[in-house]
């Protein structure tokens, strides 16, 4: 559980493992470097550790809303990491912290990976040329890293990753003034990353308000805690053992994900839940288990290759709800590096001046992306960003000779930037937030205007549009003066939580009236995430009926997660 803005035991039992078992009068006596191969096994270790973390990551999210993939964008910018540095064939450390930040920079995703990707870019630029890497070495890596990190940020805001890494720079620099030993210098890291992981809330005030430390902050020292539980020897990949229940964990075949499984365990009246024994049990049955909450209530997160096995298991303790069973498998054949796509079939189109490549998911919204002009569209959005290198790629088969990004996701922009940084092909950013913000400047859009013209009118058409989004609560939370209980419908508005509800249509129709809707001219609803076509079009009568002198238009979206996105302009 989160008190306070805290990780505790309950939230990840290696939390508050011993740093390191080698004593500080030892170390201050003994040294070490790291070369180029020793370094690859530095690399695996923090990977391998962040994926197994990656669930705990992810529920640090602000808003409870299911899209917290922190976790997910740092493993999978890690795992390009890791991947780029496994075939270089030498033992020189430049050499392949070199590729290991290429690999970060074109597989990073999200906010998170991005900058992770820049730590790793300042890490390679100090380390660059020496063929291995000592005390004072990796000091001065560590400050050159967090140092390019918040170069490579607009507006840095303290309490966030760029706090972390500035801190540890500053532990390490001094440690090294004392110890040669790099095991040494990698406990401190570790320790100096949680701490100042602790500290975050007191920095952003929405972090204490949610009762969450900083995720990538978070992420960051589990890279590190990888790093350092190899160095002294520790476990990082550990198989569990089968429960006494005799749950059976069946290992996943390599290169499967299986299925992700979430759900609530509510204590049956006069009863009690035993927490440890459940996450025990968990435990036994798959990979990335995340198990917290009290006696009364629950929370269960495990990735298995049967979902029945714990979904029945929490039928036995209690009533299980907000059940959620997802296909790994399928979605990840979507985003394995090297298999995701543009959807658009531009290998046969001619070359032209100015294409537009968007970022969006959902077929209806996909089809509406295209209906405006887009010439390519890269599966992404929610839960699903796209790598650096999706995005290269993107702007390469869209056969222009100038492409403007419409990424649609305030997580995505960063990643778009960085691609247009990286493309042969010219390329520009509209930093579109949202769906709605990204069609509308798709259709501001005209062939006969230059790129500096298209670019000015397609910003302003985004700024003007405000958005809805209607999805469920993941987490009972208060952010923003607004409270909303785990499971409850939400309204988000320009991203931010904006209500909280208990109907489907009730909730959209305040969300319109905080936004005053009737101020305006035009409402689109998307709506998506299983929602029957007949209540779809239930609200979008309400919506007439309540402002009948608007255009208010409704298409099916077939989003993940969000029953309804809502464009007001």
């Amino acid at each position: 559980m989160m008190t306070g803005g805290k990780a505790t035991r309950s939230d990840n039992a290696e939390t508050n493992a011993p740093y390191g078992r080698v004593s500080d009068t030892t170390l201050r006596h003994h040294s070490l470097t790291i070369d180029g191969v020793k370094f690859k096994r530095f690399m695996q270790a923090a990977y391998v550790w962040l994926k197994q973390q990656e669930p705990i990551v992810n529920s640090y999210n602000v808003y409870p809303v299911p899209d917290g993939d922190t976790g997910t964008n740092m493993m999978h910018t890690m795992r390009s990491a890791w991947e780029a540095c496994t075939n270089v064939d030498e033992s020189s450390i430049g050499t392949v912290v070199r590729a290991v930040s290429m690999g970060a920079i074109r597989g990073s995703r999200g906010n998170s990976g991005i900058i992770l990707s820049q730590l790793w870019r300042g890490f390679s630029r100090s380390i660059d040329g020496k063929t291995s890497c000592n005390a004072q070495d990796l000091a001065a890596a560590l400050r050159e890293a967090a140092n390019t990190a918040y170069a490579g940020v607009n507006n840095p805001v303290e309490g966030t990753m760029l706090t972390v890494a500035r801190e540890v720079a500053d532990a390490v620099e001094k440690a090294a003034q004392q110890s040669n030993d790099l095991r040494h210098l990698l406990d401190t890291a570790t320790r100096a990353a949680f701490e100042s992981v602790q500290r975050t809330p007191n920095l952003l005030k929405i972090l204490k308000e949610a009762g969450v430390v900083d995720s990538g902050g978070y992420g960051l020292y589990v890279i590190l805690d990888g790093m350092r539980r190899f160095a002294n020897g520790e476990p990082i990949d550990v198989t569990p053992q089968p429960d006494v229940a005799h749950e059976v964990h069946t290992t996943l075949p390599a290169g499967e994900w299986g299925y992700d499984v979430q759900y609530l365990i509510h204590a049956p009246e006069g009863t009690r839940l035993d927490v440890e024994k459940i996450r025990a049990d968990i435990e036994s049955m798959g990979d990335c288990p995340l198990v917290f909450g009290d006696d009364a209530m629950v929370k269960i997160h495990v990735h298995v290759p049967d979902p029945g096995v714990p979904l029945s298991y929490g039928v036995r303790l209690g009533s299980i709800r907000d059940v959620i069973v997802e296909d790994m498998q399928a979605q990840s054949a979507v985003f394995t590096p090297g298999q995701v796509k543009p959807d658009t079939s531009s290998q046969s189109l001619p070359e032209v001046e100015v294409a537009i490549v968007a970022v969006a998911s959902g077929e209806g919204i996909i089809r509406a992306f295209k209906d405006v002009g887009a010439r390519a569209v890269v599966p992404g959005g929610q839960t699903m960003n796209p790598s650096v290198e999706d995005l290269v790629q993107a702007i390469k088969e869209a056969h222009a000779r100038h492409v403007i990004l419409l990424p649609n996701n305030s997580n995505i922009i960063m990643t778009a930037q960085q691609a247009a940084q990286l493309s042969e092909i010219p390329a520009e950013v509209v930093p579109t937030r949202t769906i709605p913000q990204g069609i509308a400047a798709a259709i501001a859009f005209n062939f006969e205007r230059d790129v500096p013209g298209n670019l000015s009118a397609m910003n302003t058409a985004a700024q003007h549009v405000i958005t809805g989004e209607i999805t469920t609560a993941t987490r009972t939370v208060t952010v923003s003066g607004v409270s909303a209980q785990n499971g409850q419908v939400i309204g988000l508005i320009d991203d931010k939580l904006a209500l909280a509800g208990e109907k489907v249509d009730e909730t959209v129709m305040q969300l319109l009236e905080l936004v005053r809707a009737e101020e305006y001219e035009l409402i689109t609803l998307y709506y998506g995430n299983n929602l029957p076509k007949h209540e779809a079009e239930q609200t979008a009568q309400q919506v007439r009926e309540r402002y009948p002198s608007h255009v208010v238009d409704l298409y099916e979206g077939q989003q993940a997660h969000y029953y309804f996105v809502i464009g007001i302009e």
